[in-house]
């Protein structure tokens, strides 16, 4: 067995960024959804940050947001230092927030080994995450390796991107778990797919948790989005000094807006006869992603508290009656369901939802409807 190196130093990056339409309304462009309390009484960036500081100090936490989510980031992450919070100037997906951290970071140390972590997943097991990430940072820290979590799946899920495994590859990590070579990435795939994959047996969940060192993303960005290099060089060149807020303002717009899966993993996998030097850990440690209200009231069923008959109810008081699988979010209302199944019902103080767990997946259509109708306030 191959012996990967000893722990080097881990800086771990918490993407912030994004609006979580699909929690409407609970969830708006000022309150997103890793600013919100969906599972327990912390929020999910507070749940986030608690499970990275046994690996690495509060000092080398990077949280990559924006404006409108900024401040209140900084009071939920009171021991997050202000210069560790970067608020983009836009929004340009995954690919530019992952290859700014790097550079930041490349600056001073190379070896250093990045952690890319979304802000709005639920870990069940944050002890065998632990584990994993420490697994993971060895194998990223032995070469020009890329480490990616692929998390078990369950069913033929058609809202998450996929990832087909190779052999099992040779990676001591003192624990006896498959570190397997990565053949290609799928992103979300239709039905017909998502059940094929799954009968495969070889095919897991893209969690969007990956791995590498400073040196290794560089190099990547440098080869396949040679047009992102320079301007992140520029804006990180800029950090810690009074013109980086200018700078970060002027360039960053002007980069491609692109996903790290499109930008670096896909260029970067299985292709012919060559094995590519992506390796993929277990996401074996309850990992969700929390992507609709179906979910957040599949995750209550499994690991929190629920009313019986699979009804799912927050409120003050609930009365129900031949009801079965319902998720409603009424907080000090009193909830009676009668003859209901299967509903999702989410009040907050100027708005009402009310739909179906099977079109859960689908309430971003209505906060588009709201933006074309001019109703921000609601968005």
């Amino acid at each position: 067995m191959a012996q990967t190196t000893e722990q080097p130093r881990f800086v771990p990056v918490i993407l912030a960024g994004g609006s979580g339409t699909r929690f409407w309304p609970r969830s708006r462009k000022a309150r997103a959804k890793q600013v919100l309390a969906l599972s327990g009484e912390e929020t999910m960036i507070q749940q986030t940050s608690q499970r990275l500081l046994p690996l690495a100090p509060v000092e080398e936490l990077l949280v990559i947001t924006n404006d409108l989510l900024a401040s209140t980031i900084a009071e939920q992450l009171p021991q997050v230092a202000s210069e560790q919070i970067l608020c983009e100037p836009s929004a340009r997906n995954t690919a530019p927030a992952c290859g700014l951290a790097a550079m930041i970071v490349m600056q001073t140390d190379p070896d250093a080994v990045l952690g890319i972590f979304p802000s709005d997943h639920v870990i069940t097991n944050p002890e065998r995450f632990a584990v994993r990430m420490r697994e993971g940072i060895r194998i990223a820290a032995a070469g020009e390796n890329i480490v990616v979590l692929g998390a078990p799946p369950t069913r033929a899920e058609t809202g998450y991107g996929y990832i087909e495994e190779g052999p099992v590859t040779k990676f001591d990590t003192g624990d006896d778990v498959r570190v397997t070579s990565v053949h290609r990435f799928t992103e979300k795939p239709d039905f017909a797919h998502a059940r094929k994959f799954l009968a495969a047996g070889n095919f897991s969940w893209n969690s969007g948790m990956f791995l590498w060192s400073a040196r290794t993303l560089v190099n990547a960005i440098q080869e396949h989005c040679p047009a992102m290099y320079e301007p992140l060089e520029r804006i990180a060149k800029a950090y810690g000094t009074p013109k980086f807020t200018r700078v970060f303002a002027e360039l960053y717009p002007t980069i491609e807006s692109i996903s790290i899966d499109y930008a670096i993993l896909e260029p970067r996998s299985f292709k012919g006869e060559a094995t590519s030097n992506i390796y993929c850990l277990p996401a074996d440690f309850g990992w969700n992603d929390l992507g609709s209200w179906s979910a957040l009231h599949e995750h209550y069923l499994q690991h929190l508290r629920h009313e019986g008959n699979g009804n799912v109810v927050e409120s003050d008081t609930t009365l129900y009656f031949d009801a079965s699988g319902n998720y409603v979010y009424a907080p000090g209302m009193a909830v009676a369901l009668l003859g209901v199944n299967d509903l999702v019902v989410v009040q907050t103080e100027d708005a009402l939802l009310v739909t179906t767990r099977a079109h859960s997946q689908e309430v971003g259509r209505i906060v588009k409807e709201f933006v074309k109708l001019e109703r921000h306030e609601l968005v």
